[in-house]
C-alpha cells in the first residue's frame, strides 16, 4: 500500500525534483517519466532524455505539438471512417494517433478528459459528433479548464448522452446539472439537491437541433434562481461560472490529476493537494502549469509514486508497442482492448473508467495474457518495421542477458527479480527452435509478469 498522504510534507512534495547524483537521475527515472507522461519511450528516446533535467522534460512534454505528418494521416483515416459510417472503427483511429503521435502528453490528457467528461458511442451513435467532442477535449487538454467546461456544456454529444438535448422550463432535466457538479467540477457531496434543481433551471432552453447546440428562449426559465449563495436570473453560462468559482473545483481537479499521474491510492488528502489547488485557482484554472508542476515534482519521482499505479489497458498495450517501435493491425488491436476493459469512445457509464485496482482481476489478467500472445503470434506485428530479431540486432542488443536487461529498463517500473531474469535468459539461450519465435515467446512471458502490470 502507498504511504498515507498525511505523512508527506506538501512543500517538499510539490517542489521541483533536483537530482544530485547519478543514482538520482538514471534511465529508470526517465523511463518512469515517459510511462506516466505518455505511453513509454523507446531506447533512443530514453538516451536523448537522460541529459535533460526533470523540469525541462516536463516543460517540453507540456508544450509538444503534434507533427503535420501525423495530423495529415489522422485526417485521412477520419475521412475514410466517416465515409463508411464506421462508428466501431473510431477506437482504431485513436490508437493510430497514440502509436504514431509525438504529442504524447496531450493524447494522455485527452484520454483523461475522455474519462472525466465520459460520452459513449453505445448511446451517441453519430461518429461525427463523437469526433467533434474528441477534438474539443484534445484542443483544451492542457489549456483553460473553464473554457473546456463551457464548451463541453454545449457539446451535442454530451447533451445527447445525458438526455439534456431538449431541456424545457416546465420540466427541467437535472441530469447534466448533477453530473456537472458531481463528476466534472466539484465532486460528490459538495452541493445540495436544491443546487441541482436550481442549476437545472439555468439550463432550460438548451437544445440540440440538427446536431448543433441551440438556445430556445421560449423554453428558458427566466425566473430568479438561488444557486449556492447567489441569487439572480441566471442562464446556463452564468450557472457554469458560479460552479467553477467554487473553491472545491480546483481542489477536485488537482486531486484527480494527482491520482492519474502519481499514484492510484493514498495521496488524496486535502492538505497535500491544497498547494496545487491554490496554484490552479490563481492561474485562472490553467491546466498546463498544474500538470507541469506535478510531473517535475519531488513526489512524482519518489517512492510514493514509483510502481504505485496499475497500467490501464491502453498503457498496457499501446505502451508495449510504442516502447519497442511496434506496429500491428489496428482494428484487431483496438477490438481486443474491449476484453481488457477499456475500449476508447465506449466508456462503461457517465463516470468513465474507475481505473486503479479495478483494472486488474482474474478475468482481465487472462485477457491481457491472451491479447499479448495473439499480438506476438501475428506476422503483421512488426518491430521497427521488421522482425523482432532484426529489431534487437539494430539496437545492438547482442546477447540474451542484454536483451532481458534492456527490456526490463524499457518496460518495467521495478527491477526484474533474479528468478524471472534467469528464466527469460535461459529461454532466449535455448539452442532449439526458431530464434524469432523464442524471442516472441520470451516477450509474451515478460509482459505477462505481475510486475509489468504496474506503471
Amino acid at each position: 500500500m502507498n504511504p498515507a498522504s498525511n505523512s508527506i510534507d506538501p512543500e517538499w512534495a510539490w517542489a521541483p525534483y533536483e537530482p544530485t547524483g547519478a543514482e538520482d537521475w538514471s534511465l529508470a527515472h526517465v523511463a518512469h517519466f515517459h510511462r506516466r507522461a505518455g505511453f513509454g519511450a523507446n531506447w533512443q528516446t530514453l538516451q536523448e532524455s537522460l541529459p535533460l533535467s526533470p523540469v525541462t522534460l516536463a516543460t517540453q512534454a507540456v508544450s509538444q505539438v503534434e507533427s503535420a505528418e501525423v495530423e495529415s494521416s489522422s485526417q485521412a483515416l477520419v475521412t475514410s471512417i466517416l465515409a463508411a459510417g464506421g462508428l466501431n472503427q473510431l477506437p482504431a483511429w485513436w490508437i493510430h494517433r497514440l502509436l504514431q503521435g509525438s504529442a504524447t502528453l496531450r493524447e494522455k490528457m485527452t484520454i483523461f478528459w475522455h474519462g472525466h467528461f465520459a460520452t459513449s458511442g453505445a448511446k451517441v451513435r453519430d461518429p461525427q459528433l463523437l469526433l467533434r467532442q474528441n477534438r474539443l477535449l484534445r484542443e483544451h487538454a492542457l489549456g483553460d479548464f473553464a473554457a473546456m467546461v463551457h464548451e463541453v456544456s454545449k457539446d451535442p454529444a454530451m447533451l445527447m448522452y445525458l438526455d439534456s438535448d431538449s431541456n424545457r422550463k416546465v420540466h427541467p432535466n437535472e441530469n447534466f446539472a448533477r453530473e456537472l457538479m458531481e463528476l466534472f467540477t466539484l465532486g460528490e457531496g459538495r452541493y445540495s439537491e436544491q443546487d441541482i434543481r436550481e442549476l437545472a433551471r439555468c439550463f432550460t432552453g438548451w437544445e440540440v437541433r440538427r446536431n448543433e447546440y441551440r438556445f430556445n428562449p421560449y423554453q428558458h426559465d427566466d425566473g430568479t434562481k438561488r444557486l449556492f449563495d447567489q441569487r439572480g436570473q441566471f442562464g446556463g453560462e452564468q450557472g457554469v461560472d458560479i460552479v467553477l468559482d467554487r473553491e472545491d473545483c480546483p481542489r477536485f481537479i488537482a486531486g484527480k490529476l494527482v491520482r492519474y499521474f502519481v499514484a492510484d491510492e493514498g495521496l488524496s488528502g486535502e492538505e497535500l493537494i491544497e498547494p496545487l489547488a491554490v496554484e490552479f485557482r490563481e492561474s485562472g484554472l490553467q491546466i498546463a502549469p498544474l500538470v507541469q508542476r506535478i510531473l517535475s515534482s519531488n513526489l512524482f519521482y519518489s517512492e510514493h509514486a514509483r510502481a504505485r499505479k496499475f497500467r490501464s489497458p491502453i498503457e498496457f498495450a499501446v505502451g508495449f508497442l510504442r516502447t519497442l517501435d511496434g506496429s500491428t493491425n489496428l482494428i484487431g488491436f483496438s477490438n481486443s482492448l474491449k476484453d481488457l476493459g477499456q475500449l476508447l469512445f465506449f466508456p462503461p457509464n457517465v463516470k468513465g473508467w474507475n481505473g486503479g485496482r479495478e483494472w486488474i482481476n482474474s478475468s482481465t489478467l487472462l485477457a491481457r495474457a491472451n491479447m499479448m500472445h495473439d499480438l506476438l503470434a501475428r506476422s503483421e506485428t512488426r518491430f521497427g518495421g521488421g522482425d523482432l530479431q532484426e529489431y534487437c540486432d539494430s539496437q545492438g542488443w547482442a546477447d540474451p542477458e542484454e536483451v532481458v536487461d534492456r527490456l526490463s529498463t524499457l518496460l518495467l517500473a521495478l527491477p526484474l527479480n533474479s528468478e524471472a531474469s534467469t528464466e527469460l535468459t535461459q529461454l532466449l539461450e535455448s539452442g532449439s527452435g526458431d530464434p524469432e519465435k523464442r524471442l516472441r515467446r520470451a516477450l509474451a512471458l515478460f509482459v505477462s509478469l505481475p510486475v509489468y502490470q504496474l506503471a
